[in-house]
């Protein structure tokens, strides 16, 4: 999935316009809740190297707010890993280049959307 794609989901599901907050991470973009402050996504651009990938390529990754009985569950999926930048216990990070359907990645948004909504 492109990161377009994923924010034109966020869009028409969640009402949700992608935030370019830090000018020294330009390809580090939040999604919040419509109607507050609160993150249920962040997508960036990381070196694989930084994953534990064998490339030091840039990657295109998401990371959501999962329920903590299924992280162990969903980190044996191929393109997702313990999550990157936020707390291990309740988020993960999905690869956007993965073999990760598209449902598959806007049903793991749609759960952060619904689990941040507190």
């Amino acid at each position: 999935m492109k990161r377009e794609s994923l924010f034109s989901y966020a869009r028409q599901h969640f009402s949700s316009e992608p935030e370019y907050l830090w000018s020294n991470l330009p390809d580090y973009a939040v999604l919040r809740h419509h109607n507050g402050d609160k993150w249920f996504a962040i997508v960036m651009s990381v070196p694989g190297t930084k994953l534990g990938l064998k490339t030091n390529d840039r990657v295109d990754i998401l990371d959501v707010k999962v329920r903590p009985e299924h992280i162990g569950s969903l980190r044996k999926k191929d393109g997702i890993l313990p999550a990157y930048h936020m707390n291990k216990e309740h988020w993960v990070t999905v690869i956007l280049s993965s073999s990760l359907s598209d449902k598959e990645i806007h049903e793991l948004l749609a759960d952060s959307h619904d689990l941040t909504s507190g």
